[in-house]
């Protein structure tokens, strides 16, 4: 699935809420979320990346399709 390119920070933070992530403190512009043993460091950038995007969904354990279905 093709990664979504009008993505911005306050939207993904959401979509990472709604799967069970927890914002834990924020540096910077970056708004760091944790689930469990997973932690992942969210730009507040409008719109992200398309590859840091996909690096994020990545290091949240998850599949594009289920984070992109969570938007």
């Amino acid at each position: 699935m093709r990664t979504p390119r009008d993505v911005n920070g306050h939207e993904a933070v959401r979509a990472l809420m709604r799967l069970g992530f927890v914002a834990v403190r924020q540096t910077g512009s970056h708004l760091i979320m944790r689930k469990q043993e997973r932690t992942v460091a969210v730009p507040q950038h409008k719109p992200i990346k398309p590859g840091t995007l996909r690096g994020l969904v990545e290091q949240a354990g998850l599949t594009m399709e289920e984070f992109i279905s969570e938007l």
